[in-house]
């Protein structure tokens, strides 16, 4: 028997994705056959308007590894990516139909494998999706996945969020992923770069993320992640900033139980919460 859609936060509708096709783990074998023309030619002009933007807003390491996804005028075939993904870090991605809960998605990080989903967008959500899609996913996530310091980190994090759904935690450990795996800064010689998923795959965020003299950007401190809620409708008021990702490694290392102990009673700062409420 299939698997139920999974809704996360508040939606009219309910999640797309043939969910009769998944396993016990949320996985499915990637329908390759199911694309159209029009799909290949979607992804195709995703992947350039994407990348014309990369130069001067992404971090280099994201850049150096990119063409590690293949040709860039079709979807790629999830296998091939793997030939090289396995043999640079140990990682595989996995397709899947669409949101899947966090237990299942924890799973397959600590054991090296990330989720894709394997359907598109339509033309006429060329510009915003409300969930992620395999452009996302793909150009968004998987790059950085040839990096071994941000390989580790996705498995640590993997594991560290089994044991926070014990912990009762996963809202706080949730807030530290969307600010670093989906939109996180990193400090580079050259200025301020881009290396989360959610920017790197938005025409309009990876702009206003790096440029913008609007939203504030703080340096990645750990109490003060997991207690800022976020927005998934809108650009980001707050970024978290790193300047490196030895330096990311390092932060997260430490066990996670006191402090999620210590943040229980403390109050959640809003989107936009300036620096100077944050004691």
């Amino acid at each position: 028997m299939g698997q139920a859609p999974v809704v996360y936060g508040q939606s009219s509708r309910p999640p797309r994705g043939d969910y009769e096709r998944a396993g016990a783990d949320f996985t499915c074998a990637q329908d390759f056959a199911a694309y159209t023309l029009q799909d290949h030619d979607t992804y195709h002009r995703l992947y350039e308007r994407q990348s014309a933007l990369l130069p001067g807003r992404a971090c280099q390491a994201f850049i150096d590894v990119l063409p590690q996804l293949g040709a860039k005028e079709r979807i790629p075939r999830f296998e091939d990516i793997n030939e090289h993904l396995s043999r640079a870090t140990g990682w595989e991605i996995v397709a899947v139909p669409g949101l899947i809960p966090e237990v299942a998605f924890f799973t397959l990080l600590a054991n090296r494998q990330f989720p894709v989903t394997d359907w598109i967008r339509t033309p006429q959500e060329f510009d915003y999706i409300v969930e992620p899609d395999v452009f996302h996913d793909l150009f968004g996530h998987v790059p950085l996945l040839f990096n071994p310091v941000i390989a580790d980190y996705m498995q640590r994090y993997g594991a560290g969020g089994l044991k926070a759904e014990h912990l009762g935690a996963c809202e706080m450990l949730s807030r530290l992923y969307w600010y670093t795996i989906e939109f996180g800064l990193i400090r580079e010689a050259q200025g301020l770069r881009a290396y989360g998923a959610g920017i790197l795959s938005s025409s309009g965020e990876l702009q206003y993320s790096v440029h913008s003299p609007e939203p504030q950007r703080l340096p990645l401190e750990l109490a003060r992640t997991m207690r800022t809620r976020y927005k998934i409708d809108t650009y980001q008021q707050t970024y978290f900033v790193i300047d490196s990702f030895e330096q990311l490694f390092a932060l997260t290392e430490p066990d996670f139980s006191q402090l999620y102990d210590s943040l229980r009673d403390q109050p959640e700062f809003a989107a936009d919460s300036t620096p100077l409420l944050s004691a």
